[in-house]
């Protein structure tokens, strides 16, 4: 299983994000604190990641999907959070 750092820029005016938010909670394990970043882990690989979620979004949107490298910092995460961030990354 891998994690993945997913961002996305819905770039319509009045972008309706409620299919490609079901989509990411799709995954087993997911995690969502800042606006439009989302981490998640799956057995799929990062272009599987980005073909599912890409069928959520239009022509003109932005989505970006990487796979995260093990190291990582972050603050002003509540402990929840950053439990999962820690487990997870």
């Amino acid at each position: 299983m891998a994690a993945y750092v997913i961002s996305y820029d819905l770039n319509a005016p009045g972008k309706n994000y409620d299919d490609l938010i079901e989509a990411l909670k799709t995954y087993d394990y997911w995690w969502h604190h800042l606006g439009s970043t989302w981490c998640v882990v799956t057995s799929k690989s990062a272009a599987q990641v980005r073909d599912h979620l890409a069928q959520h979004i239009d022509k003109n949107d932005s989505l970006l999907v990487v796979k995260s490298g093990g190291e990582g910092a972050w603050t002003g995460f509540n402990e929840r959070g950053s439990k999962w961030l820690k487990d997870n990354l």
